[in-house]
């Protein structure tokens, strides 16, 4: 059944009860912009990573850590919000979660102690060197899957 964005409804259950419709597809209308920009920064974070881990580790081995661990949390938020089957949304849920979660913690240990992990990360100075798009990202994220996780029905009554 199609919604009036066009996108499509699941066609499961919900969280909440037996025969209730699940909500959107996470990677319908806005969410396409949603997993393009996730795409851009896996591969932006991924590039980085990649070459910090090769030619720099030793250097500042978990600043180039973390780095790694957001570029894998960046591609797997991107496979899980374009295809967002129960499953996958369950797995983006999460991933957005940890990025939230690391950005903040990362941003605020960065901001305290700027030497403290000895070179910048991704998420350093919450995301400063990526124009901050790491910082606001995450809670976009969370709240297009709370969007999408609730059916049209439920929206207009709210």
């Amino acid at each position: 059944m199609a919604d009036l964005d066009g996108s499509m409804m699941e066609q499961t259950t919900g969280p909440g009860g037996a025969g209730r419709p699940a909500g959107r597809r996470t990677g319908r209308g806005f969410g396409r912009v949603l997993v393009t920009v996730y795409g851009i920064l896996a591969f932006a974070a991924l590039g980085r990573s990649s070459y910090e881990l090769v030619v720099k580790f030793g250097e500042a081995p978990v600043a180039y850590s973390l780095s790694t661990l957001a570029a894998v949390v960046y591609v797997v938020a991107t496979f899980a919000l374009a295809i967002g089957t129960p499953a996958w949304r369950l797995t983006a849920w999460v991933t957005v979660g940890i990025e939230a979660v690391g950005v903040v913690t990362v941003g605020a240990l960065s901001l305290a102690d700027p030497e403290a992990f000895g070179e910048s990360t991704v998420w350093s100075g919450f995301g400063q060197g990526y124009g901050y798009v790491p910082l606001v990202l995450p809670f976009v994220g969370l709240w297009w899957l709370w969007r999408t996780s609730r059916s049209p029905s439920e929206e207009r009554t709210a």
